[in-house]
């Protein structure tokens, strides 16, 4: 009998603990406020149902536009009140944030809404043809708000526009004019949530500084909860970008703290994602493991989406602490989910959600554990719907990993062709991305002049305000006028300026990509004289002597890439490259000429900067255009020497038969045929010099010093 009434006194106990809990979790639910929009219409015929009075019971009032709109502020759990003096009055309980739509009967038969005030576009109605096409068309949607701000009879009206405004440019990645239009909106209203948006534009606009403080100045308790879970996220994507990651981890918890009380799902899943990747960059694996096995947790609660983005999020995790079973595991998963969500939804090539992308990613994890032979199934996948989606950037990373595999088991025949293939995807590449270059261009061009327009519009707009106040203040008429003149100008000023910046990024962004271009072509010329080499030797059944040619060219080769992404190496470096370089040549061509490398003592070499690779090809030839052909031994020099302070000059000279006759005995097809290899040299030396102000200087000359005429390569360095 005691056993019994234990038993039932912890069964009450547990109850009353639940319904506590219950009761505060929807308590929590009820405090998070938030907007919710809706429209009023005739069951009938459609018409919009303006004048409606919109009440929460015991808080916000509002009315609905001519287009039948409303917005107010809610809690869930709130009735919402909806009457009018032709229909009977409905009762609407909040149950989330979707959007309330509402069909009245009227109860006067045969009356209808419709006026001829309904089919004047009113300033609300424009604004939600802005806001439709966001995502759709940037220009349409800033055509929209450019028709609203003529319209605008109030600074709140004023001030929406310029937020949404600023709203299309942060989603077409215009970060510094949504910097500008938020700001005229804070001006016209002061609104917390448009300082939110504002923060988070200069984040993305990399005024990390300036995104601080404006975070750091909103006070946590003149913010709603929503609010304060979207601040203390800024401040821990700013304190990342800046590599604080205790700080970051500090504002993550606390907004984490607001969305778990909340319960705000959707921020509880991000804020668990996002204290895992500082977890991960600060070492501490076995937690981050924890908060992003949470997050996939969560994500599946909402949608499959937002669950495959968080398991790929927990698979890049798996690759970086090198769990490549588990990752693989898991990207097949993802794979097969994607699957499902492409049936109801398309997936573009920028998403992470793409199978072209997850099999590159399998491949590369069965590469990375040296399971070759199982990775090259996946990388050619990824590659065959790389193709069809037309997705350039992943069929140039999965052909070169394909390559790889190939080359790491043997197969150097396929090795040839893919790493062909690579070649012609990276100049696919680089034309496509030259065309989105000059798209950019015309997009950002009629951004430009849209936004020339709503300036021009908004100061048009305050001279106007100003004349009518002028005529009730005559003394102060002059002064109006001068501060809107000022305003405009100032407007237009920063305008431009920002299209000056923007050009000058543009023009800097095309140098780089450039240099990458030649970079990654100067590679594979390289690469095919060198395996032309080694074919030599294999063709002569000299196995030992190609064996050992291909031991020092794999030395060269890794030197080589792991300075392929670099502008500028050390001189220390691009020597060691270039000693390496000869020899592997002397070593196929001992009889023909010996060679010398002479570096001036006093020369600090780790002081001086040269771009990678510059000195083979002339070195190369050297070597197959002048010495090659000579009958008796011929000699190669290479000499650096100190020219002046902070200047050293690196000559190499040959006895060569010399470039005229070298000429003569080209084949008409080889006269044909460009040399890549310095053409490329000259276009990298030209746009290095463009950025780093004449840093590199090339002169070639004939080499007179000697019996026979040679060449002569002078190579001038300067210090940064």
């Amino acid at each position: 009998m005691k056993n019994f009434k234990l038993i039932l006194i912890c069964i009450l106990c547990f109850v009353y603990c639940n319904t506590i809990n219950a009761q505060q979790n929807l308590e929590s639910k009820k405090e998070a406020t938030f907007t919710v929009k809706g429209e009023v219409i005739d069951k009938d015929s459609f018409d919009p149902i303006s004048k409606v009075n919109v009440q929460v019971n015991g808080g916000s009032y509002t009315s609905t536009s001519l287009s039948g709109d409303f917005r107010i502020n809610v809690k869930i759990g709130d009735e919402i009140m909806i009457s009018h003096k032709d229909f009977e009055t409905i009762y609407y309980t909040v149950k989330s944030d979707d959007d309330i739509k509402v069909e009245v009967q009227s109860l006067i038969k045969g009356v209808s809404y419709k006026t001829k005030q309904s089919k004047v576009h009113s300033f609300e109605s424009i604004i939600d043809s802005a806001l439709f096409y966001k995502k759709i068309s940037a220009e349409k949607s800033i055509q929209f708000i450019t028709e609203s701000i003529p319209k605008s009879n109030s600074v709140k009206q004023n001030a929406e526009a310029f937020e949404v405004l600023a709203d299309v440019y942060m989603h077409w990645k215009q970060y510094d004019l949504a910097v500008t239009n938020y700001r005229i909106s804070i001006k016209n209203v002061n609104s917390k949530d448009v300082q939110l948006k504002l923060a988070k534009a200069f984040y993305h606009n990399k005024n990390y500084q300036e995104s601080l403080a404006l975070y750091n100045s909103l006070k946590s308790p003149d913010l709603s909860n929503w609010q304060n879970v979207i601040r203390n996220e800024g401040l821990g994507d700013v304190y990342v970008a800046i590599k604080q990651n205790t700080k970051a981890e500090t504002a993550y918890k606390k907004g984490l703290e607001v969305a778990e009380v909340n319960n705000i799902k959707r921020k509880v899943t991000d804020l668990n994602s996002k204290l895992g990747q500082v977890y991960t960059s600060e070492g501490k694996k076995r937690k981050a493991e924890v908060l992003l096995e949470n997050s996939v947790a969560l994500a599946a609660q909402e949608n499959k989406t937002r669950e495959v983005e968080q398991k790929i999020k927990f698979a890049d995790f798996q690759n970086e602490k090198r769990s490549y079973s588990e990752e693989i595991k898991m990207r097949k998963d993802i794979i097969n989910d994607i699957d499902i969500i492409e049936k109801d939804s398309i997936i573009s090539n920028e998403s992470s959600l793409t199978k072209q992308k997850q099999n590159y990613k399998i491949g590369n994890a069965y590469f990375l554990q040296k399971e070759y032979n199982e990775a090259i199934p996946y990388l050619e996948k990824s590659i065959e719907e790389a193709d069809v989606k037309e997705d350039l950037i992943v069929k140039k990373d999965a052909t070169k990993k394909l390559t790889d595999a190939y080359v790491e088991s043997g197969n150097f025949t396929e090795a040839k062709k893919t790493f062909e293939e690579y070649v012609k995807t990276v100049d696919q590449l680089y034309i496509k991305k030259e065309q989105e270059i000059s798209q950019a261009a015309r997009f950002n061009k009629s951004i430009a002049e849209k936004q020339n327009r709503i300036t021009t519009l908004e100061t048009d707009r305050k001279l106007t305000l100003s004349q009518v106040a002028l005529s009730e203040e005559k003394n102060k008429r002059q002064q109006l006028i001068i501060y809107s003149l000022i305003g405009g100008l100032f407007l237009l000023a920063l305008t431009a300026y920002l299209m000056y910046k923007y050009i000058k990024q543009q023009k800097l962004a095309n140098n780089l990509l450039a240099l990458k271009s030649l970079r990654s072509q100067m590679n594979p010329h390289f690469i095919f004289n060198a395996l032309n080499s080694v074919n030599s030797f294999i063709a002569t059944n000299d196995e030992r002597t190609a064996n050992k040619y291909l031991s020092d060219f794999s030395k060269l080769m890794r030197a080589v890439l792991e300075n392929s992404e670099e502008d500028f190496i050390p001189l220390q470096k691009e020597i060691e490259l270039i000693q390496l370089y000869t020899k592997l040549e002397h070593f196929r061509f001992k009889d023909k000429f010996e060679f010398q490398i002479n570096v001036d003592k006093n020369i600090d070499i780790e002081a001086y900067k040269i771009p990678p690779m510059l000195l083979q090809p002339y070195i190369e030839n050297a070597v197959w255009h002048g010495l090659r052909y000579k009958k008796e031994m011929g000699l190669l020099d290479i000499s650096i020497t100190k020219k002046q302070i902070g200047v050293i000059t690196i000559t190499i000279a040959d006895n060569g038969i010399g470039r005229k006759k070298s000429k003569q005995l080209k084949t008409e097809n080889q006269q044909k045929h460009n040399s890549k290899g310095l053409g490329n040299i000259t276009k990298r030396v030209s746009i290095l010099n463009q950025m780093y102000k004449d840093k590199v200087d090339v002169f070639i000359d004939d080499n007179s010093a000697e019996g026979d005429v040679g060449t002569k390569v002078v190579v001038t360095i300067k210090k940064d």
